[in-house]
């Protein structure tokens, strides 16, 4: 088996090749943040047309790469949403118009079901995948959700963020600090300068019942502090990493309460690969005696890996290809891919 994945839902165009394994042949992502970070963020025409130009021949090279022609492939899958609409529309219709030329099965990823997934990539994280069901933490700049993994396209969210993105958050906070875009790892490189116990700031729903999140107000009393002016940025930045990592551990805790049966705390998105936040969730998975699990840094943020392996995974479930007229959709929630499966 040989499937080829394509992501083109956000900033970066990607393409990877694995086998039914889940072996990677070959990956690769480029990234437009050059051409966004002028505008201090992604720019939805720009990323399209970044994608349109690239990733045909992007797909070639790493087809060359893995010694394959688009005659072996097996499958091809694409990113179907959520994102931009633009993007989504070339990612996925690209991988439309290999599976006509080729006769083989196309499949539309929910690019969410791509992040839950990867950490159940054989031999990535040097121990055993985590089995189902495991509880996921989907942290990125669009999204913020605590979900119970089920099983491949059975997933039910318990909570989720009432206005902001923790990655919206990580990005808003660095620009009041005067920190380049993206702004995440600019304000961990930051933080590690800086004493979080030298500015004291709110931890929305710390404690709360259930597991929803809230981000606003943290980003406000950022704002607020700064203009102050009476603490350095360094402590700025380390105080709000810091109330972001024990919000999460706290939301974490909450729900695994929701959930017990969780064999695994994961976590994926951007955010994961945050140092902080990584070792405040491995910190609240040791409380509930289950492992931590979060993907390499270079598979948290967007890439085709996790696309493939989506497919993958729905072929070894006994899941169906999709139909050549599934539209992209820049709002698709995991838990409708359920109602989908049962449609066909």
């Amino acid at each position: 088996m040989r499937v080829l994945g394509l992501e083109a839902s956000c900033d970066e165009t990607a393409a990877a090749v694995l086998d039914g394994h889940g072996r990677i042949l070959v990956e690769a992502v480029l990234s437009q943040e050059m051409e966004h970070a002028r505008f201090g963020g992604v720019v939805p025409e720009i990323a399209a047309r970044a994608h349109l130009a690239a990733l045909p021949a992007l797909t070639a090279r790493v087809l060359a790469k893995a010694g394959l022609e688009y005659s072996d492939l097996t499958a091809v899958a694409g990113t179907a949403g959520p994102g931009l609409i633009g993007g989504l529309i070339i990612g996925s219709g690209f991988a439309k118009g290999v599976a006509i030329a080729r006769s083989i099965p196309f499949f539309a990823i929910n690019h969410l079901e791509g992040h839950a997934l990867t950490a159940r990539l054989p031999g990535l994280l040097g121990q055993p995948p985590p089995a189902f069901p495991y509880l996921l933490l989907l942290l990125s700049g669009g999204h913020c959700q605590c979900v119970a993994v089920e099983g491949v396209g059975r997933y039910r969210r318990l909570g989720t963020t009432l206005d902001d993105a923790v990655g919206e958050a990580f990005d808003k906070a660095a620009k009041m600090l005067g920190l380049p875009w993206p702004g995440g790892p600019h304000l961990e490189r930051l933080a590690a300068l800086g004493d979080a116990k030298a500015v004291a700031l709110p931890r929305p729903l710390l404690g709360r019942a259930g597991c929803d999140f809230s981000w606003s107000g943290l980003k406000t009393a950022v704002a607020q502090r700064i203009a102050r002016g009476d603490a350095r940025r360094e402590d700025v930045a380390a105080g709000f990493q810091a109330a972001v990592a024990a919000v999460l551990a706290d939301r974490a805790a909450h729900a695994f309460a929701m959930f017990p049966a969780a064999t695994a705390l994961v976590v994926a998105g951007g955010v994961a690969a945050n140092g902080a936040v990584r070792a405040a969730l491995a910190g609240a998975a040791a409380t509930q005696g289950v492992p931590m699990l979060a993907p390499p840094l270079r598979l948290c943020t967007d890439n085709a890996v996790m696309i493939a392996w989506a497919a993958v995974e729905r072929l070894g479930a006994g899941l169906p290809p999709d139909a050549l007229d599934h539209a992209p959709r820049p709002r698709w929630p995991l838990e409708e891919l359920l109602s989908q499966q049962s449609l066909n």
